[in-house]
């Protein structure tokens, strides 16, 4: 399989391959047991990845949790690590300085480490509380000089709150989800611009539509939910994929890839398994027929030109 290419993450000098590894799935109890988790980390690190991106959300901490398990025996050196501040269960949406802190210093214990890459705003319903004097953001950066933490940001899908983020100039990481794919490239017009004016990195999540792109047919209200209007297109574009033999996954990921990132940023995958990593790491890295990406686009209006093609 082809090495992972190396990224730059903006102005904090990170330098992340290509993809790295979402978290959210590893909290689940239902899909994935402890064991499962451990292994998929671990073999995304064997593999060469080395970003690992996770959440006091995800399963009530469970994937915090995993990932410190899995980040022992010297793989946590082997990464850059980011976690997230604000939606933990126990204060989900409170953004004040002392939640703030108790958040990040729960998420040091959950990931067994004395240091975090990087730890971003989660999902703020409010982006001028999320930035006001005094709370979230101040808060980052009190840590951030305390050498707890490397680098701060923000991770939500408003696009109005991405801009007001990178405006303040204290913003390092933004995410953006569900937005740049083969059914919305939105953030291409918005996010992706600013953050390339400010040098401020960026992470691309979500890439498969939470679903919708991941390979199985696009379940018709979850696209809607997700795209509200695009549930036919979606299908549309699963069709067509299916009928030549190919998994509308491996299209959904080397669309992202070919982000106009200029270099400056990285997507986020989401397996459970290491079963699902393997699948993943195996369409984002073969080739795709440059004839094939010509007709999608003729079809549906958006694709990208391959640099190499495969016969």
């Amino acid at each position: 399989m082809p090495e992972l290419e190396t990224r730059r993450l903006g102005r904090t000098e990170l330098t992340p391959k290509a993809i790295g590894l979402g978290c959210a799935f590893l909290g689940s109890p239902q899909r994935v047991s402890d064991d499962i988790g451990i292994a998929t980390v671990r073999e995304a690190i064997d593999r060469g990845i080395n970003f690992i991106d996770t959440s006091a959300a995800y399963g009530r901490g469970e994937s915090e949790r995993r990932v410190g398990l899995a980040l022992q025996d010297g793989y946590r050196e082997k990464v850059y690590l980011q976690t997230k501040a604000g939606t933990h269960p126990d204060l989900r949406h409170n953004y004040s300085a002392k939640a703030i802190r108790w958040t990040v210093e729960n998420s040091l214990r959950q990931l067994k480490t004395d240091y975090l890459d990087a730890v971003l705003i989660h999902d703020p319903q409010d982006i001028d509380e999320a930035y006001a004097p005094g709370y979230a953001s101040d808060e980052l950066l009190e840590m951030k000089d305390e050498g707890l933490i490397g680098h701060t940001g923000l991770g939500c899908r408003a696009h109005d709150f991405h801009r007001r983020a990178i405006e303040t100039g204290h913003c390092d990481i933004v995410i953006a989800f569900l937005d740049y794919t083969l059914l919305s490239q939105t953030a291409g017009e918005t996010t992706i611009p600013l953050a390339l004016e400010r040098d401020v990195g960026l992470i691309l999540a979500s890439v498969q539509g939470m679903g919708v792109l991941a390979g199985p047919k696009p379940d018709f209200e979850l696209t809607n939910r997700r795209y509200p209007g695009q549930a036919d297109r979606a299908l549309a574009m699963w069709t067509w994929c299916n009928e030549r033999g190919i998994s509308i996954r491996r299209l959904a990921l080397q669309f992202c890839l070919a982000a106009p990132l200029n270099g400056n940023g990285m997507l986020l995958v989401g397996p459970a398994s290491p079963r699902e990593l393997d699948e993943v790491l195996t369409d984002a890295t073969a080739d795709v027929d440059r004839d094939l990406w010509q007709a999608f686009e003729r079809e549906f209006g958006v694709g990208i030109t391959p640099t190499k093609k495969l016969s």
